[in-house]
């Protein structure tokens, strides 16, 4: 039976959002957190090289789910494909300019973005788990999403994945997700785009928070849902993240870091180790988000 068509929009001057499924093939869920952290750095990765925005995702135990959207070949200028292309290969990799075209299309292809992810995550855990074999199932489904409200709702959906599945009890408890990316990095890298056509409600602002939680406590045959008692603990809070709960999702600082401390502190620090990290750039001290005052530096692994 043929495959059926998938819809692309290729509209000039329109960008479009799709709901992004993929499951592994395997048994069971094969994916854990090594293997969860991963495939969140290889899509983080290949988001900056191709043309597209993710407003949200979630990494479960036997698949994934992502809500980007593509920008159009026309919208994307000459010197853009080629800094794309560098990011891709290197600063030293020559430009094929007798390429350009052909470049220009695929990083503005959901086909290539999506089968770059999958692919160098199957040779990631292929070696992980020393195999050999096919590792996703059919081809991802892709659905066109309506920008505006049906964005949210999508969004909302794939935010509450690990709650309807019994794993966590907050949305923001689960880091393989969209919300609780942002929430325990303060969006590290600007990975996550927080333009979703609707301002009112942010990407994880008080109004967002308020229809997550409502939605999650809904439910749903099957399905685990947001107790009756997390929702009014959140209602009495007015769906804000205070400092201390900001606090409380941030402490992963304290053993994710390399050096942790004031600037000055982790400057020097660095100064004193800088032989240690495997690159020729300075590395730079960010902030710890909600935590005033306070920086950290990654891994000497991670640098």
């Amino acid at each position: 039976m043929p495959r059926v068509p998938r819809m692309v929009v290729t509209d000039s001057g329109q960008k479009a959002a799709y709901h992004v499924i993929s499951r592994t093939a395997l048994d069971g869920l094969p994916f854990g957190k090594v293997e969860k952290d991963e495939l969140v750095r290889i899509i983080r990765r290949f988001s900056a090289i191709y043309c597209v925005e993710v407003f949200g995702f979630a990494i479960m135990g036997n698949h994934f789910h992502l809500l980007i959207e593509v920008a159009p070949e026309d919208m994307v200028s000459d010197d853009e494909v080629r800094r794309r292309f560098h990011l891709l290969y290197g600063e030293n990799m020559f430009f094929p300019e007798g390429r350009l075209e052909e470049y220009r299309e695929r990083f503005c292809s959901l086909s290539a973005y999506v089968k770059d992810i999958k692919q160098r995550f199957s040779c990631f855990f292929n070696k992980r788990r020393n195999r050999k074999g096919t590792l996703w199932g059919e081809r991802f489904k892709s659905v066109l999403v309506e920008q505006g409200d049906t964005l949210i709702h999508c969004l909302a959906y794939i935010d509450l994945n690990a709650v309807r599945a019994g794993i966590v009890k907050r949305p923001e408890d689960y880091r393989w997700c969209s919300i609780g990316y942002h929430v325990q990095t303060g969006n590290r890298d600007d990975f996550l785009s927080a333009d979703i056509g609707t301002p009112e409600l942010g990407a994880v602002g008080r109004t967002y928070r308020e229809y997550l939680y409502h939605a999650g406590a809904i439910e749903k045959r099957g399905k685990a849902n947001i107790s009756q008692a997390v929702l009014d603990e959140e209602t009495a809070d007015g769906f804000e993240m205070t400092r201390v709960r900001r606090f409380r999702y941030r402490t992963r600082y304290f053993t994710d870091s390399g050096i942790i401390g004031s600037r000055a502190f982790v400057e020097a620090g660095y100064e004193t180790f800088r032989d240690r990290f495997q690159t020729t750039r300075d590395k730079i001290p960010k902030p710890v988000k909600g935590i005033a005052g306070m920086y950290s530096l990654k891994r000497l692994a991670e640098a």
